[in-house]
């Protein structure tokens, strides 16, 4: 553990944009990251269980970019 995890806040001051920001990256990667994975477990392995289960997959994973999108890119500028 850092010792920035460790830090009291002491104020209702709102975090810094930096940390608002790393914190948007990491949950667009994510998503990103299970949006691929749906694509290639459901081409890869699940199609020959279940073609509809694969389609199926295939549709939440085109879903989940524009999700990510909203996420990085907040309207209410923060």
């Amino acid at each position: 553990m850092t010792r920035r995890e460790h830090a009291w806040r002491v104020t209702d001051v709102p975090a810094g944009l930096s940390e608002r920001q790393r914190r948007r990256r990491r949950r667009y990667f994510a998503l990103m990251g299970i949006c691929l994975l749906l694509i290639v477990l459901a081409w890869n392995v699940v199609r020959f269980f279940s073609t509809g289960a694969a389609v199926v997959m295939t549709v939440v994973a085109a879903l989940l970019p524009p999700i990510a999108a909203f996420i990085a890119n907040p309207s209410d500028g923060g």
